[in-house]
């Protein structure tokens, strides 16, 4: 178990945080459209590569999430993607659900695909060079739901993902994301949140998972994306630890958010804030984002400048870095 608490600090070091760069075919093609680029392997890969090898991304990056696809290319000379994030101390993850599926009898609910041969698969991908995993369950606010079947479906799946990657010698990334769409407020989304973290570390007990080999991925506490009364930072941040406090054991080693369609410089300021306000946490609060730290960055690819598309991410990783630690301000985006 020593290793993979070691890993487990290792992906959330001082400092770092978890690029999720392990977006499916279809999330992928959808960002490509979006800024013009057409989606096949070839530039799938080359957009990879952009991200991959810029240059100090290892001062700010502790691990990385691929997909599939994405974990078997290589760079132009012939190094396997995993192996190139070795070289720059960044743990190699792999993302291994299926992606979700309805929820019988439970309209508007979904539940999280994949347990089927997933031994193997850990297997596998342990053996080619994945340090950690991720599981992704999806909960979401709606009128009468979320309901506790749901949550408690998916609290199970996750649980028994992550006993089996602890069984494959890899940290398993528990993400429970409580959707942001909708117009609830954020009190209903704290009661969400602190409800699901309950029941999800009541299944990872059940399953005997050592919580000092998991790095935890929820979603802050954040009003819907279409409420009229949107709260402050301060209030985010303030409501995200305290749910935190409540319903995380001291055991985890870190909790690296999801972004879930905050803005890039939303993400930020809310991690910042929550380090910035609460000095005396049990574990390391960091970042795990996806288009909060490759939004830019894509924009550059879809233009065709690498150099700049390397910047713009290294400089998001460096804002979120700082962030970590509640030494970000607003005037270093300049």
């Amino acid at each position: 178990m020593t290793g993979l608490n070691t890993i487990a600090s290792t992906i959330v070091a001082s400092g770092k945080g978890v690029l999720a760069a392990d977006e499916s075919t279809g999330t992928c093609t959808k960002r490509f459209e979006n800024v013009g680029v057409e989606s096949n392997e070839e530039n799938r890969r080359l957009y990879r590569q952009m991200l991959f090898t810029a240059s100090q991304l290892g001062d700010y990056v502790g691990g990385i999430i691929l997909f599939d696809e994405t974990f078997r290319q290589s760079t132009d000379d012939g190094i396997s993607f995993p192996d190139l994030l070795k070289s720059k101390q960044i743990i190699p993850g792999i993302k291994v659900d299926q992606g979700l599926d309805d929820l019988s009898n439970f309209p508007g609910e979904k539940h999280t695909t994949g347990l089927d041969g997933l031994r193997d698969r850990l297997a596998e991908y342990a053996e080619l060079g994945a340090g950690f995993a991720k599981w992704r369950a999806v909960i979401t606010i709606n009128e009468g739901i979320p309901s506790m079947t749901c949550i408690r479906t998916n609290a199970k799946e996750l649980a028994q993902y992550a006993a089996l990657s602890q069984e494959a010698g890899i940290v398993p990334i528990v993400e429970p994301e409580v959707l942001i769409n909708g117009d609830h407020t954020i009190e209903k989304c704290e009661g969400v949140n602190k409800m699901t973290l309950e029941i999800v570390f009541e299944e990872l007990n059940n399953h005997k998972v050592r919580l000092d080999g998991i790095v935890l991925k929820p979603s802050m506490v954040i009003a819907g994306q279409d409420c009229p009364d949107q709260a402050s930072t301060e209030d985010i941040a303030d409501r995200t630890v305290a749910v935190l406090r409540e319903c995380v054991p001291s055991d985890v080693p870190g909790i690296a958010f999801l972004s879930g369609g905050q803005t890039q410089l939303q993400a930020t300021e809310n991690l910042n804030t929550m380090n910035a306000r609460h000095k005396d946490l049990p574990w390391r609060l960091t970042f795990s984002y996806g288009r909060a730290l490759q939004e830019s960055a894509l924009n550059a690819f879809a233009a065709g400048d690498l150099d700049k598309g390397q910047n713009k991410l290294l400089h998001r990783a460096a804002m979120n870095g700082a962030a970590s630690g509640g030494n970000y301000s607003v005037e270093m985006e300049k």
